[in-house]
Formats: C-alpha cells, sequence, structure tokens
C-alpha cells in the first residue's frame, strides 16, 4: 500500500552552511569590524552575539538571509529572549525545532481526515505516516497539506509506492 511520512526537519548540514556564510560576512562587512559579532552553531541551536541590540538584529538579518538563499525555511527557528552578557554585549540563543509537536501532528490528522479523502493518517512518533490505495491520493494530500497549513514548514519523505 502506497503511503509517506509527514516531517518537520531542518536540514543541518545547510544550517551549517548558512551559519559560516554568516561569519564569513559578518567578519568582512565595514559595520561590523571591531565588534564581537559572532553566530555560533551547536546542535539544534544557534547563539548570536553583538555588541547592541541593533545590531544583534543586523546580524540576525545576514543570518536570515543566507538561511533562505540555502532553502532552509525560517520558520523552523524559534527565538529567545535576549540576554544582557557581561558589559555591554547581549546574546540570544535561537533553537532549531525538528518534528512535528503532538498537537500539530493532531491537527494534520484532522485536516487530512476533515477533506474527506481516501487517504488515512497516523501519528508515528514525531511524524505522521499518510497510507491510500493510489498514488495519485497520496499527491492530493501532500498538495492539499502545503495549502492548509502554511504556519509549519513540512516535508514529504520516505515515499513508498
Amino acid at each position: 500500500m502506497p503511503s509517506f511520512d509527514v516531517v518537520s526537519e531542518a536540514d543541518m548540514i545547510e544550517v551549517k552552511n548558512a551559519v559560516e556564510q554568516s561569519q564569513k560576512e559578518i567578519a568582512t562587512r565595514f559595520d561590523f569590524k571591531g565588534t564581537g559579532a559572532s553566530v555560533e552553531h551547536k546542535e539544534n541551536e544557534l547563539t548570536v552575539v553583538a555588541d547592541s541590540e541593533f545590531q544583534l538584529q543586523q546580524v540576525r538579518d545576514v543570518l536570515t538571509n543566507k538561511l533562505s538563499k540555502r532553502k532552509v525555511d525560517v520558520r523552523f527557528l524559534e527565538d529567545g529572549d535576549i540576554k544582557k552578557v557581561g558589559g555591554d554585549k547581549v546574546k540570544q540563543v535561537i533553537k532549531i525545532k525538528n518534528g512535528i509537536e503532538s498537537d500539530d501532528a493532531k491537527k494534520i490528522v484532522r485536516v487530512i481526515k476533515d477533506s474527506k479523502m481516501k487517504v488515512q493518517a497516523s501519528i508515528q512518533g514525531d511524524a505522521v505516516r499518510v497510507t491510500g490505495a493510489k498514488r495519485d491520493d497520496l499527491q492530493a494530500a501532500m498538495a492539499m497539506l502545503r495549502k492548509d497549513v502554511p504556519e509549519m514548514p513540512l516535508e514529504f519523505n520516505n515515499f513508498r509506492d
């Protein structure tokens, strides 16, 4: 029986590349010369450090620009609080969300059931498995989810025929 999985995972390799590009641009930009502006990547967290909140926002803009150019959806980013760090520096920790939370998974299942399509959806951990009799039904379900669930960055993988 044909099936696919609905997941929400950022491509961590592309995130790493975007962070490295951001670091290069920050190092070469004139308005960041002599400042402590930086971006660091640790597992599922990005740490942005700058001298002021305005500069922090500029560093974030550089980072989101690089992420979007590398086709990483910025909806994966979850902003943390801006904290003052020794002296006049500020720091913000940005979490990278991976996986579909249970409330969101229930919403996806509800959207599929309410559509009256000939597919079934079931929650499998942090993913939603969609099965159907025909490949065309599954492709229609993918299109419908892209349209009806715009607030989450969804990806479809593990397509089996």
